[in-house]
């Protein structure tokens, strides 16, 4: 009887396959990811300058004879006015800053429901901040009164800024999740759009008795 291994063709250089998966794992883009994600957070968390924000009220408030629901469209007028460039060239005195400096540290916003304008101000330094939002607030509130006779509405100061105790911006620890959140979001996504390679088997050498030819050779089979 002849042995069943004998009747296998013997394999040049004696090869065994390995599957792919134990080459290089099909998700290895995402680990990588998340890794380079909380490496750049926690990066820009303890490299950022920090920055402050603060935020000063106004009001709108209607006369006598008009309407109070008009004075939320009044509202949404003064909200734009603040940071227009006659606004800024009226606070820039106040602020300490020039227009161009200063209209990227101020935004205004405001609400739907509510009559009232916030004004906030951002600057690395937190009485700077402080100074920025009131300084702006202040100059919309006078620029409303001139019109003030002729439309009936009168803008008024709700809340003073103050310097805020704490930054705004974001701290290493927070930085590192949310890089790593980033990254992971970003991984996860490559692993959906990347194309589907088909099965591989990869051929590598062992060590053991030359069978064929002693040099052996590498073979890949799709």
């Amino acid at each position: 009887m002849t042995d069943s291994s004998e009747q296998q063709p013997a394999v040049p250089g004696r090869f065994r396959r390995l599957h792919p998966a134990f080459v290089r794992p099909s998700w290895w883009p995402l680990p990588v990811c998340v890794l380079l994600g909380a490496a750049c957070g926690l990066s820009y968390g303890m490299l950022a300058r920090p920055e402050y924000a603060a935020t000063s009220y106004a009001m709108v408030t209607a006369g006598k004879d008009i309407d109070p629901a008009a004075a939320l469209g009044y509202a949404q007028s003064y909200g734009r006015l603040a940071t227009s460039d006659a606004t800024l060239a009226y606070a820039k005195g106040a602020a300490g800053e020039p227009v161009r400096e200063l209209r990227t540290h101020v935004r205004s916003e405001t609400s739907p429901d509510s009559p009232m304008i916030a004004v906030t101000g951002t600057s690395a330094d937190r009485n700077r901040a402080a100074d920025i939002a009131n300084a702006v607030t202040e100059a919309v509130i006078v620029s409303s009164g001139h019109v003030a006779k002729e439309t009936g509405m009168k803008l008024i100061k709700f809340s003073h800024a103050v310097p805020p105790a704490d930054p705004v911006s974001p701290s290493a620890p927070l930085g590192t999740a949310v890089g790593a959140g980033a990254g992971g979001l970003i991984g996860g996504l490559a692993l959906l759009v990347r194309p589907r390679p088909g099965r591989q088997e990869v051929m590598v050498q062992v060590p053991g008795p030359a069978q064929g030819d002693a040099t052996g050779e590498r073979e890949l089979t799709r």
